[in-house]
């Protein structure tokens, strides 16, 4: 076997730059394959990465450098670091907060040439070098964040962002090396002196182009994976939701600015039910998780109405991360084809569609579409297709809409809002025509200011859009004051949160939403008051209705007739007080939202708050609402529950071994 210190010696003297006399050493061969077809991976002892000080170093040769690629990775996107190839540009990225990550970024290399790079983190600075010398540097105070887990060489995991080209002489320290020894690594003149760390260091095995060496005295072992299909389609042993947290607040009891079991968020991620008279199954997705809660699994099952149980639900895939805003929504057409849209937060991991291989049946289903989108709003209209609302990451929160005949071939992407810094939406059809209620977040002010509420739909399948009073509107919207919006509550400094949205018999759109005083959890911010806006075909009529202790408390409208409304939701406090959900009440008003009177606390001393109810589409009695639970506070497992429209409340089982079975009756 030769090592790199042999064959860098004995390379030949390149010279780099118009304006540099600096000569180095190139790699002599072509390195290590990387085709897409498989990964390499190095297993990494919990604990043997260093969270305060890394270097990182690869030779890189890109067969192309427009698509984003990963060279190596350690976490889900975003998350510990990553050395990668980005629109063009190489970025050494690192999450040095719980909250944030920064990135030292340079022009990427020209396609099919080797390019030597090498980046550090102490703590304080992530530094990027480029053929031994320093590129670029970005300030990023802490450590590093993220979960544990293996390092991937060419690839951000098993199946997202794969290189395509080679790489050799692939380093990790755990040490901050200086900009001396950052040129001695690109040199090859090293002499030994940076063993020191040296936690992996692997290059061509010299009789294959298959494997890699790893040279003493690095630890780190790598295998080659095949990359699998990216669609499980296997059954889990039972019903366990993802526990998630957004944005720790320093100093404060309530711990995080939303937390809990998330299986059924977001408000925003509609539907996650969908009933389907001709099987008389109510369909239903959510995110699950294994039992350590270390990934997000979409997890696909069903209700039976004729015998009341459930099935034992499919794992669906692997989403990569432990994000639940990456959860999937749930669709099924005229034909009996049951349709996942799995999400992304942001455009740093892929979205997927997938639709089920026989009709009405959960046992299979097929990739169909690989893209990006987030907070997805899928609706199919019998003979039209589907209308696909979604947000795009560009500037901010842009709403934006898709259309197509059979799920697989889309139009353009088309922005119908962007007001300032964009927007959170809920939607729901009626017919043929579909609406959507959102609010704005102002420009400065940061993504946790929201505000105001405005409604527009669309009856020719997404062509034009209009008022709730059939004013056609020029979209994009982008001004703030326009005909779409319902209440200004930018005046009143209130924060807005979406919840839903419904209609009455003539098809007069209702929202349903929560004011506070801000973001942050606890009494502070208090009121959260739940407020409708109906339309009563000439004006708006804005009320309010009871309150709860968090923004992020969740629950449906449903219109069971003009003037009677009912709303299932956490608004009772839980275990976790002012932390997202809490004790489940059903509320109910039969003067169309005047006058509002509890029917029915559903859940009683309960050990973790429950959150994020959400409501089937064309819901029936007997599987009137479905969420889950967790904790507020800190990690914990997660259940899912279902109720009937009495409030009998019924827990999925956690663990199950039949193909269907009865979920067990609280109370």
């Amino acid at each position: 076997m030769l090592s790199v210190r042999n064959w860098l010696g004995m390379s030949a003297l390149l010279m780099i730059g118009l304006n540099s006399c600096l000569l180095y050493a190139a790699p002599p061969d072509d390195g290590i394959l990387f085709d897409g077809k498989s990964v390499l991976a190095a297993p990494v002892v919990p604990g043997a990465l260093s969270r305060k000080t890394l270097s990182v170093a690869v030779w890189l040769k890109a067969d192309h450098v427009k698509a984003g690629q990963v060279f190596l990775n350690q976490g889900e996107a975003s998350s510990n670091f990553t050395f990668y190839l980005h629109e063009g540009r190489v970025r050494m990225l690192v999450r040095h907060k719980a909250e944030s990550y920064t990135h030292a970024d340079v022009a990427g290399p020209p396609a099919g040439i080797w390019t030597h790079y090498l980046g550090t983190y102490d703590g304080a600075t992530v530094r990027l070098y480029v053929n031994g010398e320093l590129a670029a540097t970005a300030e990023a105070r802490g450590e590093i964040h993220g979960g544990e887990g293996d390092v991937f060489i060419g690839s951000l995991n098993d199946q997202d962002r794969p290189l395509k080209g080679r790489m050799t002489d692939i380093r990790i320290w755990n040490r901050t090396l200086s900009a001396k020894e950052a040129s001695a690594v690109f040199t090859g003149k090293t002499g030994g002196v940076l063993d020191d760390q040296l936690l992996a260091y692997w290059t061509a095995d010299s009789r294959s182009d298959r494997g890699l060496a790893s040279i003493p005295p690095a630890t780190l072992k790598a295998e080659r994976r095949e990359v699998g299909r990216l669609l499980i389609n296997k059954k889990g042993d039972g019903f366990r939701g993802i526990w998630y947290y957004n944005q720790k607040l320093p100093n404060s009891e309530y711990v995080y600015k939303y937390s809990g079991g998330l299986g059924t968020y977001c408000a925003k991620h509609i539907p996650m039910a969908w009933y389907a008279p001709e099987a008389n199954k109510t369909f239903f997705c959510y995110g699950g998780t294994n039992r350590a809660n270390s990934t997000l699994y979409h997890m696909v099952s069903y209700y039976d109405h004729a015998t009341g149980m459930v099935a034992r639900p499919t794992i669906l895939l692997d989403k990569k991360t432990t994000d639940a805003h990456d959860n999937p929504v749930i669709n099924v057409d005229d034909k009996g084809t049951i349709w996942i849209f799995s999400s992304s937060h942001g455009i740093g991991r892929p979205s997927y569609i997938s639709r089920s291989k026989k009709p009405y049946d959960i046992e299979e289903f097929e990739l169909v579409w690989t893209g990006n989108f987030s907070y997805p709003q899928p609706w199919f209209i019998p003979g039209k297709g589907f209308l696909f609302l979604h947000t795009y990451y560009k500037r901010g929160r842009g709403l934006n809409v898709w259309t197509s005949a059979n799920g697989v071939d889309w139009t353009p992407r088309t922005l119908i809002a962007h007001i300032e810094m964009g927007h959170y939406q809920v939607s729901f059809p009626f017919g043929g025509k579909v609406g959507t209620a959102f609010n704005m977040h102002p420009a400065g002010k940061g993504l946790n200011w929201r505000t105001n509420a405005y409604y527009m739909q669309t009856d020719d399948f997404g062509a034009t859009w209009k008022t709730a009073d059939g004013t056609v509107l020029k979209t994009p919207l982008e001004d703030a004051a326009n005909k779409a919006l319902v209440a200004d509550f930018a005046s009143q400094r209130r924060n807005v949160y979406m919840k839903d949205l419904n209609y009455d018999s003539r098809g007069n759109p209702i929202i349903l939403f929560v004011t506070s005083g801000g973001f942050a959890s606890g009494p502070k911010n208090d009121p959260r008051t739940w407020t409708t806006a109906r339309w009563t075909g000439t004006d708006w009529q804005i009320r309010e209705a009871f309150q709860s202790d968090n923004n992020y408390d969740t629950g449906p409208l449903y219109i069971e007739s003009d003037t009677t409304w009912r709303v299932i939701a956490p608004t009772q406090t839980g275990p976790q007080p002012y932390n997202p959900g809490g004790e489940i009440a059903m509320w109910l008003t039969k003067d169309a939202g005047l006058t509002w009177h509890m029917v029915r606390q559903m859940t009683h001393d309960s050990p973790r708050n429950h959150t994020y109810v959400r409501r089937p589409v064309n819901a029936r009695p007997d599987f009137y609402a479905i969420w889950a639970d967790g904790h507020g506070r800190r990690p914990s497992k997660s259940g899912l529950y279902y109720c009937n429209r009495d409030g009998d409340v019924f827990m999925l089982p956690e663990q199950m071994n039949t193909q269907v079975i009865r979920a067990q009756k609280l109370h």
